[in-house]
């Protein structure tokens, strides 16, 4: 018997490319698990809500993309979410679906970027959890919080306005997220906050997992790296930025930068690689790991050598503790600069680190 949740997003995504859209619900370019997750549930929810409008959540990725999500593929398989099911960038013809549509939702971030960025009048409602941008005025809704996981907004109205909604796989979709995002609602990894433990209190009783197993599980999904090389473990948790005339790529990796190093020894050429395909000028890695606490590294390379260290010496200022890390046997960039760190300050995420590099280029 197909559930509840496969049964929405069978309809949903029926004649995607051919009929008009109320809603197209999608989460950031990085299409992580928060992302994804929100999206699916948000557009559940708001479906149930208005069951007269046409309301499809988005993957913002390739289908054949979704592997490298390795914690998603794990959640997903939990909440039972068949994902022929899921609409993917490749599934729609992306400008002809969007002159259907009539509002754009966006979870997880509250700025469209890339080629989504032509469609910012569209935007109606957004519900997030980074720095708000301040765009978009005439959204009708905006929701946006300093809380540890988008999921942790979508599960606040899911509770207060369909309670009887949340079933197993609805439970192990958003609680998997929001323990992944706030890594097991530890308060020392500086993520989480009381709207998380509220939250994720009420989701979990639900939930047929018992909570410390089931974020092992999943965080054990997250970090299996061990068939990705360079290139996958740089475009599997990406984000690129505009600062000022700068763009800027910041991958998160997931392994310890002398784990990485043992196993590519030409990563910064890879860096380099990433850097001339993508067209950017500088491209950082913030590792996040546990060996057996929680740990963070950071890689930073630049195309032009000054930069780079006026640059390591603003982070400093800004307090990232970082200590230089030495990887042996790599060899060397043939041009740019690139520099390998233990990152000291732990509480200092991608999430926190992008605003202040936009006041370091826009200032």
């Amino acid at each position: 018997m197909i559930h509840a949740l496969n049964q929405y997003l069978i309809e949903s995504k029926t004649d995607i490319n051919y009929k008009s859209i109320d809603y197209l619900v999608m989460g950031n370019e990085a299409a992580d698990l928060d992302s994804m997750a929100s999206a699916i549930a948000y557009a559940y929810l708001m479906a149930a809500r208005e069951n007269d409008k046409i309301i499809v959540p988005v993957m913002p990725i390739l289908r054949a993309d979704f592997k490298l999500r390795t914690e998603a593929v794990y959640v997903f398989d939990q909440a039972g979410i068949d994902l022929n099911n899921l609409v993917f960038l490749d599934d729609m013809k992306v400008e002809e679906v969007v002159k259907q549509v009539t509002g754009l939702v966006l979870v997880d971030h509250n700025k469209l970027s890339g080629s989504w960025d032509q469609y910012g009048d569209k935007v109606a409602i957004i519900l997030d959890h980074h720095r708000d941008e301040n765009l978009y005025p005439h959204a009708g809704k905006k929701v946006i919080e300093p809380v540890g996981s988008t999921t942790t907004l979508v599960g606040e109205e899911l509770i207060n306005l369909h309670p009887d909604f949340i079933d197993a796989h609805l439970a192990l979709l958003l609680c998997g997220t929001i323990l992944l995002d706030t890594v097991n609602l530890d308060p020392a990894a500086g993520r989480v906050t009381p709207k998380d433990e509220e939250i994720a209190g009420v989701l979990m009783k639900s939930c047929p997992l018992e909570q410390e197993v089931y974020f092992n599980k999943v965080q054990e999904a997250k970090f299996n790296t061990a068939d990705l090389g360079t290139f996958d473990l740089l475009r599997k948790d990406y984000k690129e930025f505009k600062f000022d005339r700068t763009t800027c790529g910041i991958a998160s990796a997931l392994l310890p930068m002398i784990q990485w190093g043992k196993k590519d020894t030409e990563l910064s050429l890879g860096f380099e690689s990433y850097v001339q395909r993508r067209s950017l000028d500088l491209l950082l890695s913030m590792n996040a790991y546990t060996d057996p606490g929680f740990n963070r590294d950071l890689a930073v390379y630049c195309k032009d050598a000054g930069l780079h260290d006026k640059l390591i010496g603003f982070l400093q200022e800004k307090g990232l503790e970082l200590t230089p890390v030495s990887l042996k046997d790599q060899k060397p960039c043939l041009e740019g600069k690139i520099s390998f760190y233990r990152q000291g300050n732990l509480g200092i995420s991608r999430k926190k680190l992008s605003p202040m590099l936009d006041d370091f280029f826009t200032s």
